[in-house]
C-alpha cells in the first residue's frame, strides 16, 4: 500500500473521497495493518489505532481508523478536501505517510 519515498515519508495511492465527520479516516483494517508495518517498533505488546500522520498535497493531518471506510479509500473532512485539487471524489491521488520518527516530529511542533 505504501512504499519508501524519502526519508520522512512513504508513499501510496488511495481514493480520496469526503469524510462522514471531522476527522480523516481509513478503512479500519488498512489502517491497523499500515500501523503494525511501518509505526509499531516490535517492543513489546503496542497499540495499533494511534493515528497515522499523513499528508495530502499541503495538508498534513492524523488519520484515524473506521469501519465504515470501503478499502483502498481515504475520507477527509470537507475543510482540507476543499483546500486540494480533488474535485470529482472519489479520485484516485498520491498520499504521504510520515514515517514514524517524522509524525512524531509533526505532532511536536503542533503541524497535526
Amino acid at each position: 500500500m505504501f512504499a519508501p519515498f524519502s526519508s520522512g515519508y512513504y508513499l501510496g495511492r488511495l481514493y480520496v473521497e469526503p469524510a462522514p465527520g471531522t476527522e480523516a479516516v481509513l478503512h479500519e483494517a488498512q489502517h491497523e495493518s499500515v500501523n503494525r508495518e511501518l509505526y509499531a517498533t516490535g517492543d513489546g505488546v503496542e497499540r495499533l489505532d494511534h493515528p497515522l500522520i499523513m499528508k495530502l498535497e499541503n495538508n498534513h493531518f492524523a488519520v484515524h481508523p473506521d469501519r465504515t471506510i470501503p478499502e483502498g479509500a481515504l475520507a477527509v473532512p470537507e475543510s482540507i478536501l476543499e483546500s486540494t485539487t480533488v474535485e470529482h471524489p472519489p479520485e484516485l491521488r498520491e498520499v504521504l505517510l510520515a514515517k514514524a520518527d517524522h509524525a512524531r516530529r509533526l505532532v511536536d511542533f503542533g503541524a497535526v
